[in-house]
């Protein structure tokens, strides 16, 4: 088997003559902040610019299928419209928030990263099975999380001036994912990082490119959970721990109950999802009678 081996962007020549050669990625990377200043400010666009290329992309298909009438009957709330004026208008606040708030959060991604020892700068990259890996895990952390903060943003006050904002769509769609007060981004912002800091403190390595991808399978979940659309291919069909945009557009309608993120069972252990049970039972009997 081969030597492999870590470099750095400063080692990088000699070592594309020597041990390890970078793939077309890696050399593009590792160019990208060879020699140049405001390494910060670098990474923290691109990963500004792959979060809004994932988040906007992956909703356009539910987008397209708004405007094509077979499939309106996978529209889990075919009796609501979501107006271009709503639309409109959770675009706006979406776009002001990932400006205004996850910019910055993402400029203070690098020192605090690398502070903890993940990988920035280092090739080869992470193969494919460590990062599936890596975002299962970071995709379960993340769930365990999400599920008791945002039950605990149902109570009181923190429902009525934080969290009412995300819930003025009872009839979500993907966009409106990221519609939500300052205070609960910030609050359920910090599951993403859950996982990895978890990885990262139990002495697993992790890399820059790893959190990129975890990035995209969280993006690309919380829009399909918003979607408004259940498909006959969708994955909790295959997946009876998974909850999918059935199980939590359940809770925009009712404004309780399954609070977790992407899978079932802290719902299932705690018993929050009992009224989402009882309501599939009487929709199913209702479809026997028709």
């Amino acid at each position: 088997m081969a030597e492999v081996v870590n470099i750095t962007a400063t080692a990088f020549a000699n070592a594309t003559s020597a041990v390890y050669q970078p793939t077309y990625l890696e050399r593009q990377w590792l160019s990208f902040f060879e020699g140049k200043d405001y390494v910060i400010i670098r990474l923290a666009v691109i990963l500004f610019l792959w979060h809004e290329f994932v988040f906007f992309s992956r909703f356009l298909p539910y987008y397209i299928c708004d405007f094509i009438p077979y499939f309106r009957k996978y529209k889990i709330q075919d009796n609501k419209e979501n107006t271009p004026e709503l639309v409109w208008k959770c675009i706006k606040h979406v776009l002001v928030s990932q400006i205004t708030l996850q910019l910055p959060m993402m400029m203070a991604f690098h020192p605090v990263a690398t502070l903890m020892g993940m990988k920035f700068l280092e090739v080869p990259f992470p193969n494919w099975q460590t990062v599936a890996l890596s975002c299962l895990f970071c995709l379960m952390a993340e769930d365990f999380y999400h599920y008791f903060a945002h039950r605990l943003l149902h109570y009181g006050q923190l429902y009525k001036k934080i969290h009412k904002l995300h819930h003025e769509y009872s009839a979500p769609f993907g966009l409106a994912a990221e519609y939500a007060h300052p205070i609960e981004t910030l609050t359920l912002g910090i599951g993403f990082f859950v996982g990895p800091a978890i990885l990262l403190a139990c002495g697993v390595e992790m890399h820059v490119m790893t959190m990129a991808t975890w990035l995209a399978v969280r993006l690309i979940a919380v829009v399909d959970v918003h979607s408004g659309y259940d498909f006959p291919w969708s994955l909790r069909n295959f997946l009876p721990c998974w909850g999918g945009s059935d199980f939590h557009d359940y809770h925009h309608m009712a404004f309780v109950g399954n609070y977790s993120s992407t899978f079932r069972w802290w719902d299932w252990m705690f018993g929050t999802d009992a009224a989402y049970n009882e309501w599939k039972k009487r929709q199913a009997a209702k479809k026997k009678v028709a």
